[in-house]
Order: structure tokens, then sequence, then C-alpha cells
């Protein structure tokens, strides 16, 4: 059955920032050969993601100690604190697709160092898609005089990671944007993420 209250969006992401890239690749400063494996891995990357969002807005309230998101239940107090005076959520995950992988994949063995370039720029790549989909939605929020918090992920503090198979079952986002999630709670491709933001009314 298709629900028709999730949605998807595709995006086309900034140009990929550098520093970031470098500081998750654990570069604390450039040097000409690195740049240069930087500028390369960019150019190889280019054209080959697939910045696909999926989302749905819920209600939310609080029963005892519990918080009731819509889709599950859960007694997290650093996520209760984060929704402090939130009237609902927007569930979402975010991912740049499956050819990010398949590059680091190929890399892996040939070219540890363009490996890791790979992951760094993967990394920068999906927490740019999932600040892009924050900002859109903070703009349509503000235009009806609500604001939005800051997103919160599962595994993050004392929000158990079990939750992905909750918010999986409310997405279904293997159908919509191909993301699957296996029995140890990991997503491929690796380069996604999920997340909860709350909106005050």
């Amino acid at each position: 059955m298709i629900d028709n209250l999730v949605f998807v969006k595709s995006f086309y992401l900034p140009p990929v920032d550098r520093r970031e890239a470098l500081r998750y690749a654990g570069v604390r400063e450039e040097i000409p050969e690195i740049t240069s494996l930087l500028d390369s891995c960019i150019v190889e990357v280019d054209g080959r993601l697939s910045a696909k969002v999926c989302y749905r807005e819920y209600e939310l309230s609080t029963l005892d100690a519990y918080l009731d998101l819509g889709f599950a239940r859960t007694d997290s107090s650093a996520l209760r604190k984060a929704l402090d005076g939130c009237k609902k959520i927007i569930l979402f995950c975010a991912t740049v697709g499956v050819d990010m992988d398949r590059l680091i994949a190929r890399y892996s063995i040939a070219s540890p160092s363009r490996s890791v370039m790979l992951q760094a720029i993967g990394t920068e790549r999906v927490e740019t898609l999932c600040d892009e989909f924050c900002k859109q939605i903070k703009e349509e929020k503000i235009s009806f005089g609500q604001s939005v918090t800051k997103r919160f992920s599962p595994g993050y503090s004392d929000l158990p990671l079990a939750l992905q198979r909750d918010i999986f079952s409310a997405l279904n986002p293997e159908a919509r944007i191909g993301v699957v999630l296996n029995e140890s709670l990991i997503m491929t491709p690796s380069k996604s993420v999920t997340a909860i933001i709350g909106i005050k009314m």
C-alpha cells in the first residue's frame, strides 16, 4: 500500500566544501599532494551522485515518560529536550546513492588513500544534503509562522539506534529512494542519514 503522506525530493547539491571534506578525512592542513587527490576525487564523483530525501510529518505528543512520535514511542530524555515546545515532527531519510559506495569499494585495495578521501567526500555530501533539506523545511515553516529545531538522529545520545526499524517501517525508504536497513541496523548506501526535525507552532 502506498502512503501518500510520504514525500520524495531530489536535490542538486552545491559544490563540495573542500575544508569540510578534508576535516572528515582527518587532514588538518592542506598540502599539494592531498589537495591534488581531493580535486581528483571531486571530479570523479561529479555527476555520479543521486541526492534524494523521503520524509513525512507527524503529530507529537507526550505520554508520561514517553514521547509519542506518531510512528513510534521513545523514552529518550535527550530527544525530549531537543523537541521541547514542538507540536509536530518531520521524519526523514536522506541518501546520495549507491554509486558513492561503489567508488569507495573500487579503490579500497588499489588505492586506500583515494578510498579514504572518497569516504570523506561522501560524508560531506550527505551532510550537505541534510543541511539543504532542513534549510528548505525551515523556509517553508517560517512562511507559516513556525520554526524548526536542529535534526536529531538515532544513535545520538540516548536515542537508540533500534529506532531505525520503526523509521524504515514508517517511510519505506527502500522502495522510495533505494536505502536498505540490514539486521545490524546499518544502512546501504552507507552515505545515508535518518533524522527527526521538531516543528514549533
